[in-house]
C-alpha cells in the first residue's frame, strides 16, 4: 500500500515522498488511519518497522487544525527512553513537517543545557519530544504548559518501564489533558507495560504486528565461544580486521567496560569512540556525528545505543558481552542491516551462559549458528544445558522423585525397590534387639532419691558397702595410658576396688606426698625453702586441695 493510499495531507505526503518513502509497512498500514480517526492505540511492534512515522504523521496531520487553547505548550508530545531516540524522533518530525506553515519542534533531553530548551519553550511549539527525567525538571520549574496538549505517544513504553520511569510517566500523564489522544507503541503489551496501558488509555485499539524478526531477515546471525575475557579479546580484534568490516557497534554490558574496550582498541590502532549513559550529551552528539561521518569505525556503546541510531554503513554488531533481556538482543542487531541492507550480528558466549542463548533463540524463534575462527578455537566445551535422555542429570523444573528414579508407572521407589518395607539396613527394628531386651540398667530399677542430706561420700560408702553402689554405665573397657593420672601405677583390676576407704586414702597419701615433694623445688632462681610455708596442706580437702594451693602460692608472691 502506498502511503498516498492513507489519506494524509497533500503537504505531508509531498515531505514524505520527497523523504524516498513510497510504500507504507505493515505498522503503517494499520496504525495510520487508526489514529487519523482519533482513537487511542497500543500498537506491538518490533525495532525497524517504521513506527516513528506511524505516529508522527497522524500527530502532525491534527496540526493543521487551529487549536481550542491559545497558549505556547506543545500539542502533541512524544515520551521516549533515551536522547539518541529523541533527537532521531525529532529529526523525523522536522522532515515529515517543513512544509507545513510555522512548523516548530523542541527536544529536551538530559545532558544538555538548560538556557537553549527554554529558549525554544517560551514561544508556541507543536512537537516536544522529551525524555522522562528532564521533562519532569521543566515541569517542576514551571517552565512548560499542557493546557493545548493534543496528542501523547509513549514510544518505547517497555524500554522506559524497564529504566524505572514509570512514576514518571505517570506523573506526566496527570498533568496532560484528560481528553487527549493517547499512542502506546511497544514490543510487548503484556506484563507492567499492559497495566499502564489500562491506566492511561481509553478504549483503545490494539494493534499487533509481528514481534520477531522474519526467519528470511537478512541479517546473518553468529555464535562464538569465548574461554575467557582474553580469548573474548583476541576474537574482537580478529573480527574487526575482516576485510568485510565497514563499521561496527560493539555492546557491553557496563559503561566501565565500554571505556576499557574503546581504549583497548585505540591501542591496537582501530578509530574507536565509546557511548554510554554517564557521557554529557554534547559528548555523545559528537561521537554519534563521527560515527555517522565516518570518522569513527568501531563505537563502543552500551543499550543506550541499541535504539534510535540509524546509520547505514554499520555493517556488524558485535555482542561483547550478552544483553540480559532477550528484547535488547532484537533492538542490538536491528542496528545493522537497515532499510533492507544486509549485515552481521556476532555474540560472544561464555562457556556457562548457554542459558542466555537458549532465551534469546526463543525470544527470536531462530537458532543462532555456532561458529568459530581458525586459530582461535574455544579449548573447553560450553555447558548446553539442554535436557537429555541418556542420564544426565535433569532440570530443577522436572518432577522430583524418590531417591533415585520413578517407576514405569509414575510411583515413587521405595529405598532400593525393595517389595517389603523394612528398616534402615538389615538390622530388625530396634525394639527387638537384643540390646534393647538385655540391657543392664532401667528406669524402674534406679532406687528412690532420699531427702537426706548429702555427707561424705567416704562415710556414705563405708555404709553402703562397695556391692551397694549402683553402676550407671555397665562395666567399662579400661582407659589407655595417654589420659590425665595415667603416670600413676595401676594394680590388676581384680584388686582394685575403686570404690573403698582404703583406696581413696592411698590416693590422698600420694597426693601429699606429691605436694610435699613439689615444694621443696626450687622455682627460678629462689631458694628452696622460700616455698616451704606455701606447701603445707589446709586440712583434710578431699578434692585434693593441698597441691592446688601450692600452685596458687607459686604465683602469690
Amino acid at each position: 500500500m502506498s502511503f498516498s493510499e492513507l489519506g494524509l495531507d497533500p503537504l505531508i505526503l509531498k515531505s514524505v515522498l520527497a523523504a524516498g518513502y513510497e510504500n507504507a509497512t505493515p505498522v503503517q498500514m494499520q496504525a495510520i488511519p487508526a489514529a487519523l480517526s482519533g482513537r487511542d492505540l497500543l500498537v506491538s511492534s518490533h525495532t525497524g518497522s517504521g513506527k516513528t512515522a506511524a505516529f508522527l504523521l497522524p500527530s502532525i496531520q491534527r496540526l493543521q487544525a487551529e487549536p481550542t487553547v491559545k497558549s505556547m505548550g506543545p500539542r502533541v508530545l512524544v515520551l521516549t527512553p533515551t536522547r539518541e531516540l529523541a533527537l532521531q524522533v525529532e529529526k523525523a518530525a522536522m522532515t515529515y513537517g517543513k512544509d507545513l506553515r510555522r512548523f516548530r519542534t523542541a527536544c529536551l533531553v538530559g545532558g544538555a543545557p538548560y538556557g537553549l530548551q527554554l529558549k525554544r519553550l517560551s514561544q508556541p511549539v507543536d512537537v516536544v519530544v522529551a525524555t522522562p527525567g528532564r521533562l519532569i525538571d521543566h515541569l517542576e520549574r514551571g517552565k512548560i504548559d499542557f493546557s493545548r496538549l493534543e496528542v501523547l505517544v509513549l514510544d518505547e513504553a517497555d524500554r522506559m518501564l524497564d529504566m524505572g520511569f514509570v512514576d514518571d510517566i505517570k506523573a506526566i500523564a496527570g498533568r496532560c489533558p484528560a481528553e487527549r489522544q493517547t499512542l502506546l507503541f511497544s514490543a510487548t503489551l503484556d506484563g507492567v507495560v499492559g497495566n499502564l496501558a489500562r491506566e492511561l488509555t481509553r478504549d483503545a485499539q490494539r494493534i499487533e504486528i509481528e514481534a520477531v524478526p522474519h526467519k528470511e531477515s537478512k541479517i546473518e546471525q553468529r555464535l562464538l565461544f569465548a574461554d575467557n575475557m582474553d580469548h573474548k579479546n583476541r576474537l574482537l580484534d580478529a573480527l574487526l580486521r575482516d576485510v568485510d568490516m565497514v563499521q561496527a557497534i560493539v555492546f557491553a554490558s557496563t559503561k566501565r567496560s565500554t571505556e576499557e574496550i574503546s581504549d583497548l582498541l585505540a591501542d591496537s590502532g582501530f578509530a574507536s569512540d565509546a557511548l554510554h549513559g554517564d557521557m554529557q550529551q554534547g559528548q555523545r552528539n559528537r561521537a554519534l556525528q563521527r560515527l555517522r561521518e565516518g570518522r569513527t569505525r568501531v563505537l563502543v556503546a552500551t543499550d543506550v545505543a541499541a535504539r534510535g541510531i540509524d546509520v547505514a554503513t554499520i555493517s556488524h554488531v558485535i555482542n561483547f558481552d550478552l544483553p540480559r533481556q532477550a528484547e535488547d538482543y532484537v533492538h542490538r542487531i536491528g542496528r545493522t542491516g537497515r532499510a533492507g541492507r544486509t549485515g552481521i550480528a556476532v555474540s560472544f558466549a561464555g562457556m556457562r551462559e548457554g542459558g542466555l542463548v537458549k532465551n534469546i533463540e526463543r525470544y527470536t524463534g531462530n537458532r543462532i549458528e555456532v561458529h568459530t575462527l581458525p586459530g582461535l578455537e574455544p579449548t573447553q566445551k560450553p555447558a548446553s544445558g539442554r535436557p537429555s535422555s541418556s542420564g544426565r542429570p535433569r532440570s530443577n523444573n522436572g518432577p522430583r522423585g524418590g531417591f533415585g528414579d520413578r517407576r514405569p508407572d509414575g510411583q515413587k521407589r521405595s529405598f532400593g525397590d525393595r517389595n517389603e518395607p523394612r528398616s534402615y539396613g538389615d538390622r530388625p527394628p530396634r525394639g527387638d534387639s537384643r540390646d534393647n531386651r538385655d540391657r543392664s540398667y532401667r528406669a524402674d530399677a534406679r532406687p528412690a532419691r532420699s531427702d537426706a542430706p548429702r555427707g561424705n561420700r567416704f562415710e556414705q560408702a563405708a555404709v553402703r558397702g562397695p556391692s551397694d553402689v549402683p553402676r550407671m554405665t555397665g562395666d567399662r573397657p579400661p582407659r589407655h595410658e595417654g589420659f590425665r593420672g595415667g603416670d600413676v601405677p595401676r594394680e590388676p583390676n581384680g584388686e582394685i576396688n575403686g570404690n573403698s576407704v582404703e583406696y581413696w586414702e592411698k590416693r590422698e597419701r600420694e597426693a601429699k606426698a606429691k605436694a610435699a615433694a613439689a615444694a621443696t623445688r626450687s622455682y627460678g632462681n629462689r631458694a628452696p625453702g622460700a616455698r616451704a610455708g606455701a606447701a603445707q596442706p589446709r586440712g583434710n580437702d578431699n578434692r585434693g586441695g593441698a597441691n592446688r594451693v601450692g600452685v596458687r602460692g607459686r604465683f602469690k608472691d
